[in-house]
């Protein structure tokens, strides 16, 4: 096999940003994942299929302490500190050219360490390292009908939120409140259509969301989920807004903990900014949801309809080559956090700021440094109204 070198590898790549020279357009949102497909790779023997991937290590310290303080926010459910082999990830694929003609291709993401015992476990931290999760498994196909229809069939991910499964793609080490809420994957089959140049529209029906087909407890009925997207990209490629709808129906456990024949129904906007006077230096992005989850009966008798809505503001700037320093702030509120993909919380608010410095030490290693504190309403358990979080990231990619 031979090496070859695909692009710069840019600070960019490991804060969230695109890779590119200072003046090149920001990408959207969901286009923060493919900056790790953008680097270093491995070429096989067969044309056109390659490999790449990277090694995330961190250490998180918990000053609150005590096990999963976080969790009610989404985070990393970190006891006072822990050591985390948090993923080597290894992308397998061949990918459509940019040529509008009958041709087809595939990908696997897989990843291995802590990550994957969350992914696997509904977004349960524990302290394995050895777990494995299949984030997307897939072919994709392009039928060259007007600008080119590309189908895929597998595992994707989901077209939801502004974070993404990589968390060295994002702007921040830990997980988001708004990440934690929405569906990573779905397994099905997916249409996309660009329109021109700056529209593109997108389809999805599958299993329910993640890897869920069934209801809660195993009941027999079959649950489905249908996902639709609509991406505006200003000329010049440095904004776009994206709006998508999820809802599923029968099933929904990985979203809301719902049995029987229940619907559940989200709204996500994602909006994202590099303002050209900044040359590049300056990311702006703001994500907003709204979830409603009809008659839910998790545990108990009560049955009624719960709701969830939330906002979060992301910022990143690029102050010189090896600098750079990160923001996010967001809030949620559940009228009832048992029912939602909220694990082991009693609070219904939860805000979170998070601060992030970005350094690229050498060619494909980047290291970061996290401080992040969570405020939210829940007086049943001491100690847990206010939880303050420091993290040390480093990422290799190859």
């Amino acid at each position: 096999m031979k090496k070859m070198i695909a692009g710069l590898f840019g600070m960019a790549l490991m804060s969230g940003a695109a890779f590119a020279d200072a003046g090149a357009p920001t990408p959207c949102a969901k286009d923060l994942s493919k900056a790790v497909e953008k680097v270093n790779y491995v070429e096989t023997d067969v044309a056109g299929v390659r490999m790449n991937g990277y090694v995330d290590v961190s250490y998180l310290y918990n000053f609150t302490g005590g096990a999963d303080v976080n969790r009610r926010v989404g985070s990393d459910g970190a006891h006072s500190g822990d050591f985390n082999l948090n993923v080597v990830k290894l992308t397998i694929e061949k990918p459509l050219t940019d040529k509008n003609e009958w041709q087809a291709g595939f990908r696997t993401d897989l990843m291995f360490g802590k990550d994957a015992g969350a992914f696997n476990n509904n977004f349960s931290f524990g302290d394995t390292t050895s777990e494995f999760f299949l984030e997307q498994g897939y072919v994709v196909f392009r039928a060259p009908y007007g600008n080119g229809i590309d189908i895929k069939a597998g595992k994707f991910a989901s077209w939801l939120g502004y974070e993404v499964t990589e968390r060295p793609a994002n702007l921040n080490i830990t997980y988001g409140q708004m990440y934690a809420l929405l569906p990573a994957t779905m397994t099905g089959v997916s249409l996309e259509y660009p329109i021109n140049n700056n529209l593109d529209l997108g389809l999805a029906v599958g299993n329910g969301a993640d890897d869920n087909n069934y209801g809660l407890l195993g009941e027999s009925n079959d649950g489905y989920g249908i996902m639709a997207k609509v991406n505006y990209k200003v000329d010049g490629g440095n904004a776009n807004w994206q709006n998508s709808v999820y809802y599923s129906w029968d099933s929904s456990y990985e979203i809301a903990r719902v049995r029987g024949n229940n619907n559940v129904v989200l709204y996500d906007t994602v909006f994202n900014w590099s303002p050209k006077f900044t040359n590049g230096k300056l990311l702006l992005g703001v994500n907003a949801d709204l979830g409603y989850a009809q008659g839910t009966d998790f545990g108990a008798a009560d049955s009624s309809s719960s709701t969830l809505w939330g906002a979060a503001g992301y910022a990143k700037y690029q102050f010189t080559d090896l600098f750079s320093l990160a923001g996010r702030v967001a809030y949620v509120h559940l009228n009832d956090p048992e029912k939602f993909r909220y694990y082991d919380s009693t609070a219904h608010d939860g805000t979170s700021f998070t601060l992030t410095a970005g350094f690229n030490v050498v060619e494909n290693l980047v290291i970061r440094a996290e401080y992040r504190v969570d405020i939210g309403n829940d007086t049943t358990d001491a100690g847990r109204d206010h939880a303050h979080t420091a993290a040390v990231q480093a990422v290799y990619t190859f």
